[in-house]
Formats: structure tokens, sequence, C-alpha cells
């Protein structure tokens, strides 16, 4: 049987290592992003099976890009949302605060709440999403980022919840990276236990598979974020990260 998935943010990083992954698999692709090179490179590995669309997801018209791709693939059974950006802003200048509501709020509501639809009229699917462990607590180097990623991260549970109150068999994956080497941690500071794209894309893929609920990635960042919440009010204030 034939599986179809969808990838937003598949030009670069995170998004492009799940993409080759599934090819390696037999899965046929939908694969969007703002830049079409990149995607038209992915295209070659496998141009019998991969479709592509230029998507830009702060856009009005992007959840319409979506469902021409999703027909030009012939259905959807997944749909992985990688598209995602931040930067820390302690200056908090308003530019990158805003752009990254727009990517991360706005953009990411607007095409996951659309293949939500999609798999509520199919009667199925599969929808998972990259979001972060900075959506644990507020991050003071990152206010916009911190706060995007702890939307995504509630919005997918509401909406699962939702799923499951309307009997909808919709699967959800919720990915939590912690610091990964990719074109989005560009801006030269030293991040600690930083992973490899490609460890992360399998981890992904396998939860993908084994239709994990939640999945923080790896067990240092599990740690990590079980202590962050153990961390008091008071205490989190006072922190210097």
């Amino acid at each position: 049987m034939t599986q179809r998935a969808i990838i937003v943010g598949a030009s670069s990083g995170i998004g492009r290592e799940v993409a080759l992954l599934l090819l390696a698999e037999g899965w046929h692709l939908g694969i969007a992003a703002r830049r079409e090179e990149p995607l038209l490179a992915l295209q070659r590995e496998a141009p019998e099976r991969v479709h592509v669309k230029t998507i830009d997801v702060t856009q009005p018209d992007a959840d319409i890009r979506l469902l021409s791709l999703i027909e030009d693939v012939g259905g959807m059974d997944l749909y992985f949302h990688a598209s995602g950006i931040g930067r820390q802003n302690r200056t908090l200048e308003p530019a990158i605060e805003l752009s990254t509501v727009e990517t991360n709020a706005l953009g990411f509501t607007r095409m996951v709440g659309a293949a939500y639809r999609y798999f509520s009229e199919q009667g199925r699917g599969h929808l998972a999403a990259i979001t972060s462990i900075a959506g644990t607590k507020g991050l003071g180097p990152a206010p916009a980022y911190s706060a995007t990623k702890a939307l995504q991260a509630n919005y997918l549970q509401a909406l699962e919840q939702q799923a499951r109150q309307r009997g909808l068999p919709i699967d959800f994956t919720d990915i939590r990276p912690g610091f990964v080497d990719t074109a989005l941690l560009n801006d030269h500071f030293p991040y600690p236990m930083m992973m490899r794209p490609e460890a992360v894309a399998r981890d992904i893929v396998k939860s993908i598979h084994r239709r994990r609920h939640v999945r923080i990635i790896d067990i240092r960042y599990r740690i990590l974020t079980a202590l962050w919440r153990m961390v008091p009010g008071w205490v989190w204030r006072r922190m210097k990260l």
C-alpha cells in the first residue's frame, strides 16, 4: 500500500533529513518550503515519487497551496510540520519577536489546522510537528520563540483531545528536540549538547511509526526538561540563561 506524506519545511535541516528517510522507505512525498531550489534538489533523489510546492506559511494562501500539493501527491496519510524560525533576542527587537510569532504561531496554526481539517474529512491520518523543549518554560534569551513553542505543544494537545471527543482516528506526534546543528542555530552562540539532524530525523521517523504522542529527543533533554519543570517560579525568575 502506497504511503503518502506532506512535509512542510523540507528544504533543509530536520525536515530534509526526514524526507530522505521516508523516501528510503518507499513513501510518496509532497515537499514544501519558501525556497524552491533546495526542494528541486531533493526531488531529484526520486523524481517519480516527489512533488514540490513553494509555500510560505506566513501567507494567507498557504493552506490553499497545501491542499493543492496534497492533490498533486494523490492524498495524504502523514502531515509533518518542520517549518519554524527562532533567534535569541535579549534586547527584544520588535522585528524578531513579531516575525517569530508570525511563523511559529500564525503560520503553524494555519498549516496544522488545514491538515487537521483534511484528516477530519478523510476520517484518518497522522499529524506530526516539531515543537521544542523551549516550550517547557519561558526562556529569557528567546521570549517569542519559547512562547510560540509552548503554543504549538498546547495546540497539538488540544487537537488530539478534540479528535478523541469527535471519534476521529487521527494520530498526533509532538516532537520536542533540544539544540540541533541546523541553520536555525547560526548565531555562533556555543549551544550545549548539540545533536546532529540525521540522528534527530531517525528518532522522529521511529517515533512516527510507533505513534508516540510526545517525544523529547534525546535522554539528556528528557532529564533536563524534567528538572526544569521542578524549578519553582521564584527560582526560575532569577536563573541566568
